[in-house]
C-alpha cells in the first residue's frame, strides 16, 4: 500500500496560496479534475435531458454517471440515489416526506452528539406532527454515544431515529451498525449523517445498517451539493408533494426543477479522484475495489499524522482535547485554560495556518461538553495534509498558546 501525498498535492491549484489547511471538515478543497469536469460539462454542449441531440445525451449521461458512481462510493444501488442542494435540505425535506404519517403517541429519536441538520429538522417535524422527541445522550468525558443509550430510548412507538455515523465535531463514531439492529428491532427507520464519516470513512449503506444515509461531497474533494441514498424500495413507499408534470419515478421525484449536470459531474470526478488515491490498485479494478484500497492507504496516512499531533496538542499548556472515543475520525476539538478558542485561531491564521473555532452547527455536542455555543478550535485532517502542514500547525499553537 503507498500513499504518496506529494502526488496527492499536485492536483489542488489553491494549495499554491501556501496556507497550512486544517478546515476540512468544514469543506475540503477541490482538485483540478473535478474543476476541469465541472466545466467541460457545463460550457457543453449541453441542455436538459433527453435524446434527441447530443446536448441532451449528455445530459442524461452526467446524470447516470453520477447515481453510478455515488452508488459505488456507498455500496448503494443507483436507482436510491437522490441529489440534493445540501445534506441539511435533504433531510429537511425527508423530515416532510416522512412526518406527514406521524401524530400524537409517535416518537422520533435524536441524539446530542449529531450535527444540528440531523437534529433539528426532525424535532420542528415532530412538533408539527404531535410526536414526541426522545433524546439521547452522550458521554462528554470519552465522548461516546452508547448503544445502550439509543437502545434504551426506543418503544414500540418509534418511528425513526437520527444518528451521526461520524461527529463533524469531536470525531466519534459511534456502533451504527448495532445501534441499527436495536432501531430495526423495534420497527423504526434509522435516518444517517454520514457527511463527516464519508470523508475518512468508505460508506456502506447495508454495513452500516442504515435506512437512509446523507453525504456532503465537498467534504470529500468534490462540489457543493448533497446526495442521499436509500433501498429504491424504502423510497417507492414515500410520496413527497412535486409538480404535476414532474415524473413519480424514483428517484428523481425527489429532485425538484432541473438538476446541475455540471455539479453531478463534479461529483462523479471526486469520487473518481478518491479512488486513485492507491496508485498501487489496478486501475482496471472495479470502482468500488479501488475505493476500497484508497481509504485504507488515507486511513493510514492520517493515522499516522495523527499519531504526531495528539501528543503536541495534549502538551500544550492549559489544552483539553474533547476528542477521546475510542473508534473516530482524524478530528480533533481542543479548547485552552483561560484562552478563547477564536483568539487561538486568528494567532494561527496570522501564520497562515487554518483551523478555524466554533461549535460548526453541532450546537448540542458543543454545550455538552460545556463549551456553550462558543464551541472550541476544531483540527482536521485531509487527502493533502502532509508533515510539513502539521509541524506549522504545532508551532503556531505553541507559539499561540504560550
Amino acid at each position: 500500500m503507498a500513499y504518496d501525498v506529494a502526488r496527492i498535492r499536485a492536483w489542488f491549484p489553491s494549495l499554491e496560496h501556501g496556507w497550512a489547511l486544517f478546515d476540512g471538515p468544514g469543506g475540503t478543497q477541490a482538485p483540478r479534475q473535478v474543476g476541469d469536469a465541472i466545466a467541460a460539462t457545463l460550457t457543453g454542449p449541453l441542455s436538459n435531458r433527453g435524446q434527441l441531440g447530443e446536448s441532451a445525451q449528455r445530459a442524461d449521461a452526467a446524470v447516470a454517471a453520477f447515481r453510478d458512481a455515488v452508488a459505488d462510493l456507498t455500496a448503494a444501488d443507483p436507482r436510491g440515489v437522490v441529489h440534493g442542494r445540501s445534506a441539511t435540505q435533504l433531510v429537511y425535506d425527508f423530515s416532510r416526506h416522512l412526518s406527514g404519517s406521524w401524530g400524537p403517541g409517535d416518537e422520533v429519536v435524536v441524539t446530542r452528539l449529531d450535527h444540528d441538520s440531523n437534529v433539528r429538522p426532525w424535532v420542528q417535524a415532530a412538533e408539527r406532527a404531535g410526536a414526541t422527541v426522545r433524546w439521547v445522550e452522550f458521554d462528554p468525558a470519552t465522548g461516546e454515544l452508547p448503544v445502550d443509550a439509543v437502545a434504551s430510548a426506543l418503544t414500540e412507538r418509534t418511528r425513526l431515529v437520527a444518528v451521526t455515523a461520524a461527529s463533524n465535531l469531536i470525531g466519534t463514531m459511534p456502533d451504527v451498525a448495532a445501534i441499527a439492529a436495536a432501531v430495526h428491532d423495534a420497527g423504526a427507520l434509522l435516518f444517517v449523517d454520514g457527511v463527516h464519516h464519508a470523508a475518512h470513512e468508505l460508506p456502506d449503506l447495508a454495513g452500516l445498517g442504515a435506512d437512509v444515509l446523507t453525504c456532503s461531497p465537498y467534504k470529500f474533494l468534490g462540489p457543493h451539493c448533497g446526495l442521499l441514498v436509500a433501498d429504491p424500495a424504502l423510497l417507492e413507499t414515500i410520496a413527497p408533494d412535486k409538480l404535476l408534470p414532474a415524473t413519480d419515478v424514483v428517484p428523481e421525484r425527489f429532485e425538484f426543477g432541473t438538476l446541475p449536470y455540471e455539479l453531478l459531474a463534479g461529483v462523479t470526478a471526486a469520487i473518481d479522484v478518491l479512488a486513485s488515491l492507491d496508485p498501487e490498485t489496478d486501475v482496471a479494478a472495479p470502482r468500488r475495489t479501488r475505493l476500497a484500497a484508497s481509504y485504507r492507504a488515507l486511513h493510514e496516512h492520517e493515522s499516522r499524522l495523527l499519531d504526531r499531533l495528539e501528543p503536541a496538542l495534549a502538551d500544550l499548556p492549559g489544552a483539553v482535547v474533547h476528542s477521546r472515543a475510542a473508534q473516530r475520525t482524524p478530528t480533533l476539538l481542543a479548547s485552552f485554560a483561560g484562552r478563547e478558542a477564536s483568539v487561538v485561531s486568528e494567532a494561527l491564521a496570522a501564520d497562515r495556518v487554518l483551523a478555524p473555532s466554533g461549535n460548526f452547527y453541532a450546537l448540542e455536542a458543543s454545550r455538552r461538553l460545556g463549551l456553550g455555543d462558543a464551541g472550541g478550535l476544531r483540527i482536521g485532517l485531509a487527502p493533502y495534509t502532509d508533515d510539513e502542514d502539521v509541524d506549522r500547525l504545532i508551532d503556531g499553537l505553541r507559539r499561540a498558546v504560550r
